[in-house]
């Protein structure tokens, strides 16, 4: 099986963090299973992909369904392309617990697993065309879900950019409308930020991305350039001799149907809102296969 790029979080961390997103639907329990399901009822059901794609979240999904005490055994691994109907993990214990988790495990491996699949397509599409550019996403995520999707953008073989804040200086237009210039914001931040800091600027303009360059910015990111303008702001920097100094980075009105314009014009990194921001989730169920009763 195919080894995935992963994330890590001490499994004491996860757990609460997963345990926190199922509280929120379970709330003061699951009124359904209670009246419906007995307490000596024990299953045994699989998880199933409905459609094709690359999975992601199985780990998640394991740590939660085993903190809440049902055995799980994983079928496929995080990153893995799988075909319709292939089986992901197996599930077995308290019938009540199952049915009360379903929903929640489905949706943490559906949402991750679309992320995966659509990162992953514009990987191997960038890859086939011949472009050597990094796909990233951004900080556009499900409130409370910041880490489980930028986890799926790397299962997907993509870049998380910053996980957060404080992981990278990024001056945008709104630091520098109250600054008062690219150079001062820029010198500012050299002068008291930590070495191990890389400082990005976003830019709107070509003659922008020259100042951001001249100050000593180890990135520049093309905030909602057309293709051509990447062009030209390119070859600007190549005349200058900046080219291949700084990192480049496209973002802003990029989708998957122009994303290879975007690859095809220099840049060393295309970022898309898209990845995380209006994901398409995987298809997935959890079907109950065996039931029997514990006394």
């Amino acid at each position: 099986m195919r080894e995935a790029k992963s994330m890590f979080m001490p499994r004491k961390l996860l757990e609460e963090k997963l345990q926190n997103i199922l509280k929120e639907d379970v709330e003061k329990g699951d009124v359904t299973t209670s009246l419906l399901i007995p307490p000596e009822s024990v299953a045994e059901a699989e998880v199933i992909a409905k459609e094709d794609g690359v999975i992601a979240g199985l780990e998640e999904a394991e740590i939660l369904a085993e903190s809440l005490g049902l055995k799980v055994k994983r079928t496929v691994s995080d990153g893995e392309k799988i075909k319709k109907g292939k089986v992901l993990m197996k599930i077995s214990g308290e019938t009540r617990t199952i049915l009360t988790v379903e929903r929640t495990l489905l949706n943490i491996v559906s949402r991750m697993s679309g992320i995966a699949t659509a990162t992953r397509k514009l990987v191997e599409k960038a890859k086939k065309a011949g472009f050597k550019v990094r796909v990233a996403c951004t900080r556009k995520v499900a409130p409370g879900l910041l880490y489980l999707d930028k986890k799926a953008v790397l299962i997907g073989g993509g870049d998380t950019h910053r996980l957060c804040l404080d992981d990278m200086i990024l001056i945008k237009d709104n630091h520098i409308a109250v600054v008062g210039s690219i150079e001062k914001a820029v010198k500012t931040a050299k002068e008291k930020a930590s070495f191990s800091k890389k400082v990005e600027v976003e830019v709107t303009r070509v003659e922008d991305a020259v100042k951001a360059v001249k100050a000593g910015a180890d990135i520049i990111m093309f905030d909602n350039f057309k293709p051509e303008q990447v062009e030209k702001a390119v070859k600007k920097l190549k005349e200058m001799g900046f080219y291949g100094k700084v990192l480049l980075e496209a973002s802003g009105g990029i989708t998957a149907n122009n994303f290879l314009e975007y690859a095809s014009k220099g840049v060393n990194i295309v970022s898309l809102g898209e990845l995380t921001d209006s994901v398409k989730a995987l298809d997935i169920s959890l079907e109950i296969r065996k039931i029997r009763m514990e006394r």
